[in-house]
């Protein structure tokens, strides 16, 4: 069974960083398609990353390429959400998920088939 544990988020001031971290189990990271997607009150999700399990290419989300980061440590299935210069309109809840398909953009990141129960991110002005 696929499962993803995510841990890391607070509440930070402007221009602060975090960085989340999510645990997988059931599987292995490398062997699926990874990523994050965030989702704030009273929106739909939006992607944030991918990894695609084809090729290992990662794509990054126009709205915070050059402040968030993706890596992975696959001796402990584990991937991280390194995020700088956060800002009050990165608060939200943040998901890692894992699907065995290939993903192409972050935009195919809401739609993965797996998600962890997701960590609150918090920016305050």
């Amino acid at each position: 069974e696929v499962q993803l544990q995510a841990s890391g988020g607070g509440l930070v001031q402007t221009g602060g960083s975090l960085r989340l971290s999510c645990v997988a189990s059931g599987f292995k990271i490398d062997d699926y398609s990874i990523g994050w997607f965030r989702q704030a009150p009273g929106q739909g999700r939006e992607g944030l990353s991918c990894t695609n399990n084809r090729n290992g290419l990662t794509k990054i989300a126009s709205s915070v390429k050059g402040r968030f980061t993706t890596t992975t440590d696959n001796a402990k299935n584990t991937l991280y959400l390194q995020m700088n210069n956060l800002k009050p309109e990165d608060t939200a809840v943040y998901y890692c998920f894992a699907d065995s398909d290939p993903c192409y953009s972050a935009a195919d990141a809401p739609s993965a088939r797996s998600w962890g129960q997701g960590t609150q991110v918090t920016v305050s002005s």
